[in-house]
């Protein structure tokens, strides 16, 4: 039986073109899948905006209602797997690019793209972390595995003002370790110490002498948000045995750098992929963010927004404007 429900909808009315609005839909017009979810809370993510103003990369299909992430209570699941009213995380795999996605009061999916929620988290904290928290933790979680110790010295986040970039300040500071963050922002500076930072420097420090073989040995460890030139300085500039985590592109997706910070001071370089990533890897993770790893002050870094309040948002964060995580109510 169908059912009706409010989203955020994507049109294109012709070539180039892209309009939205708040629609009435129905469950009929969702695509096929085992599970059904009634959600609650989502988040804005630079590849929401990118979906909602028809970003070939993100979203071919139209109309489509964009959201990464989505946060919500089981209607339904015909594999079995969740008993109806079990709060779930829908976070990556194609949630909010070709299949509809968090932004729509309903959504239906493979049922093997959900998580139950771990206790200790509210539907709305697992959305304040969503997809760029969840970055930002497998980024710790790979420094952390290497044998990065917080005793051993700085770590350097870039892109430190963006959501990816302040979950992993704070968490990193949570974690006890001394973090050096990096922005192009410089007013931002008292909500990175906020969040722990022992230092924020200009971007443009990280980046200097960039092109030479090599530079002075700086960080123990990088979580790198921007790809291109800093990604390149950051990798020259960490010291041996140090390691770098890479889950960004704005700078650039290219990354032109020579073989030496590897063979010459052991360096190691990690990519962080939050879309595809195992379930079992996901479990560990979002089950560390609700325990050991949880941020008592997740609520600095989150402003909150209804649907219709979306547009403005999604302005702000393809501007770069926008700063920390932006929840978004359903209800």
């Amino acid at each position: 039986m169908s059912e009706t429900f409010k989203a955020l909808l994507v049109e294109q009315p012709e070539p180039k073109r892209f309009t939205r609005s708040i629609v009435t839909r129905s469950t009929e017009d969702l695509a096929a899948g085992e599970l059904m979810v009634r959600v609650r809370w989502s988040s804005l993510n630079y590849k929401d905006a990118l979906s909602a103003t028809g970003h070939p990369g993100v979203t071919r299909n139209f109309p489509h209602t964009p959201g990464i992430d989505a946060a919500g209570e089981v209607v339904s699941d015909s594999s079995g797997r969740f008993q109806a009213g079990t709060p779930v995380i829908v976070t990556g795999f194609d949630l909010g690019m070709e299949t509809d996605g968090g932004y729509g009061q309903l959504i239906r999916i493979p049922s093997a793209w959900a998580l139950p929620l771990p206790a200790g988290l509210s539907l709305r904290d697992s959305m304040a972390i969503g997809t760029a928290g969840l970055t930002a933790a497998l980024s710790v979680h790979a420094l952390v595995g290497h044998g990065i110790r917080p005793e051993a010295g700085e770590i350097l986040v870039t892109g430190a003002t963006g959501g990816v970039g302040c979950v992993a300040v704070a968490l990193l500071a949570r974690l006890g370790y001394q973090v050096t963050a990096a922005t192009g922002k410089p007013e931002a500076a008292g909500f990175l110490q906020t969040l722990g930072a022992t230092r924020v420097i200009p971007r443009a420090e990280v980046t200097a002498n960039f092109e030479r073989p090599m530079l002075k040995e700086r960080w123990n460890g990088v979580v790198d948000c921007v790809g291109g030139e800093t990604l390149v300085a950051a990798i020259k500039a960490t010291r041996y045995g140090g390691a770098v985590t890479c889950c960004g592109l704005v700078g650039s997706p290219d990354l032109n750098v020579n073989v030496y910070p590897f063979i010459l001071r052991g360096v190691s370089l990690f990519g962080i992929d939050s879309v595809q990533c195992p379930l079992p890897l996901r479990t560990i993770v979002w089950n560390k963010l609700a325990g050991d790893w949880r941020l008592t002050q997740l609520e600095s870094l989150v402003s909150e927004c209804a649907l219709d309040g979306l547009e403005e948002r999604i302005a702000a964060i393809l501007k770069g404007q926008l700063q920390g995580r932006t929840v978004v109510r359903l209800d």
